[in-house]
């Protein structure tokens, strides 16, 4: 036994010895092999400069400063007088300078083995670093870079879209070279989505240098692949059109081609990206935090509100794909419906109800009851199989990062995400885009072009990135022609006869406009309300969305509109009269030809 012991320890101890002798004559050898490599050679990354974005017209969104960095020379002690002087040279020649922060950023960064110049100011514009340039240019210890400092010169009108560049965090640093180097990404917006694209491929240079880090001779030299520009589909003209005409109230506008390229797209209220550039302050990111208008987010894809009448096209689609001939039958409306032997009314808008309803006329004046009444004949899980493939609770896929889904709900989305069973209630208020619906106003411009065009499009921002156009993606959905046919009368109907619920701000308009008004709950309506209050009598919060969405020309649909105001009320009287500026500007400015 004590063989075996002392046998086990001989090995053990063995073992211990030829892995200690490994690591020290092999494995380190690579490492000081590399360390001696670096002594005598110097390898030095290359910046690239960040591609800028630009509008379909070719106005910059997103642009470069020039300016410069400062950086001091390693190996200099926290407490020794020739950093205090070089510090002190510094602040006197740039008194916006902080002391203190630059001799933090260079005893951090300051290390035996790290022989690169340490960055203590990132960026100091061009005409300030005029006059000090000479000065500073003979001091051994100081090494001014070219450098450049993200600039958005049309701030809060397309912030939403651009998004802005911040500092890199440790984990994106880790994961990308070029913004280890950098230290700025996307982060949000296009800059985040096509960060990749837009940063560009470090370039290098490596030098022969002496012992004390002279370089003496160039060895090897690669430019860096950068000045990859977007070129969008928006107009920047009618984003600042569509922003004014908000006044100070929440919403979001978005207008896109029937091919599925966004002219614009405007999340009211919203920032300044500037703010983000060189790092936010407190008090700046408190008030975007606690306004309850919500700047901070792009109402666009982040934005879910119940869609309210608008998913009426849909709705009725749904029910024709689920059960055939049910739009054939007409449906009598009395102001509403009751279930079994419950009291429970589910009311339509009118309380004097529509009488008999077809398919056209459900359309042209939203009547309530002939989707409630269809929807019991098809059931939820059909009606939200068919709406997710008219893209209503599924991401768009628009190139724009962290896009919401929305949801479209079924039994088992219920049963998944509070643990209860569908009732026949919830499948009513579901086919008047009411309950759990909830869509992001993207999806509504998808839902509304696949209505006017037959094609469910991948909207798409950016028309070309780095010189490569980009094109929409698009699919062709059939349905019953006659069906979709009375459907678009109807949408001609809410626009163009005084019936409608948008006749009076879509009526009159240089071009003929298809649409659909809705009025999205916030707050559920007591059974014992006989006399429901009027919008504007409500608490602000208490209001319902307003919807409007719309196609033009109607014989030859070429652009989708839909606006939503964040309780504005009734979607014709509040959000049609942006809708409508909008079409104005369209054709004024030669989006329309002559009048259609």
């Amino acid at each position: 036994m004590r063989y075996k012991i002392a046998l086990v320890v001989f090995l053990i101890f063995w073992g211990a010895m030829i892995a200690r002798l490994y690591h020290v004559s092999i494995k380190s050898n690579f490492y000081y092999q590399k360390l001696a490599k670096e002594n005598i050679e110097r390898k030095q990354f290359i910046k690239p400069v960040r591609g800028e974005i630009m509008d379909a017209n070719g106005n910059l969104l997103v642009m470069n400063q020039i300016g410069f960095s400062v950086s001091i020379e390693p190996h200099l002690k926290a407490d020794s007088p020739m950093l205090e002087a070089v510090v002190d040279t510094l602040v006197e020649n740039f008194p916006d300078l902080n002391k203190t922060i630059m001799m933090k950023v260079y005893t951090k960064n300051n290390s035996p083995y790290n022989h690169k110049f340490i960055k203590v100011v990132d960026f100091i514009h061009y005409p300030d670093m005029m006059g000090a340039y000479p000065k500073l240019s003979l001091m051994p210890q100081i090494q001014i870079e070219a450098e450049t400092k993200r600039y958005y010169p049309y701030g809060k009108y397309c912030s939403h879209i651009v998004g802005y560049t911040g500092r890199s965090n440790e984990k994106e640093n880790k994961e990308d070279p070029v913004v280890d180097e950098v230290g700025k990404i996307g982060k949000s917006g296009l800059e985040k989505y096509y960060n990749d694209v837009l940063q560009g491929e470090l370039g290098y240079e490596i030098t022969k240098v002496t012992a004390t880090n002279q370089a003496i001779d160039i060895l090897e030299k690669e430019d860096p692949k950068d000045n990859k520009n977007i070129k969008l589909n928006i107009d920047i003209n009618l984003q600042k059109i569509i922003y004014e005409s908000f006044k100070d109230q929440a919403g979001v506008a978005i207008v896109m081609r029937t091919n599925g390229e966004i002219l614009a797209s405007v999340s009211y209220p919203s920032y300044d990206p500037n703010l983000f550039v060189g790092g936010i302050s407190v008090n700046d990111w408190k008030a975007l935090q606690e306004d309850l208008n919500h700047p901070f987010t792009n109402k666009m894809i982040h934005g879910t509100y119940p869609p309210g009448s608008t998913i009426k096209m849909g709705m009725a689609l749904a029910f024709s794909k689920a059960k055939k001939g049910i739009l054939d039958t007409n449906e009598f409306c009395n102001g509403h419906i009751k279930l079994g032997k419950s009291k429970h009314k589910f009311r339509c808008w009118s309380a004097w109800g529509h009488g008999s309803v077809d398919l056209r006329k459900a359309i042209r004046e939203s009547c309530d009851v002939y989707f409630y009444n269809k929807s019991l004949k098809v059931g939820i899980d059909a009606m939200a199989k068919h709406l997710r493939s008219f893209g209503l609770g599924v991401p768009t896929g628009v190139d724009l990062p962290d896009e919401y889904a929305g949801v479209i709900p079924d039994k088992e989305w219920k049963m998944k995400r509070y643990k209860q069973p569908w009732y026949l209630g919830e499948t009513v208020i579901a086919s008047i885009g009411q309950g759990y619906d909830l869509v992001t106003p993207l999806q509504m411009v998808r839902h509304t072009n696949l209505i006017a065009t037959s094609k469910l499009v991948t909207p798409r921002i950016a028309k070309e990135v780095n010189g490569k156009e980009i094109n929409a993606g698009m699919v062709s959905v059939s349905f019953n022609p006659y069906y979709l046919s009375e459907i678009r009368k109807g949408m001609y109907e809410v626009c163009n006869t005084r019936k409608g619920t948008a006749f009076s701000t879509m009526g009159n308009l240089p071009v003929t406009v298809a649409g659909k008004t809705g009025t999205s709950q916030v707050t559920s309506i007591p059974q014992s309300t006989i006399k429901r209050l009027k919008e504007e009598e409500l608490a602000y919060f208490h209001r319902s969305h307003a919807w409007i969405t719309t196609y033009a020309p109607y014989e030859n649909p070429q652009y989708i509109v839909t606006v939503l105001l964040e309780h504005g009320g009734h979607g014709g009287s509040t959000a049609g009269p942006i809708a409508a500026d909008i079409y104005k500007w369209l054709y004024a400015n030669g989006y329309f030809k002559k009048k259609e």
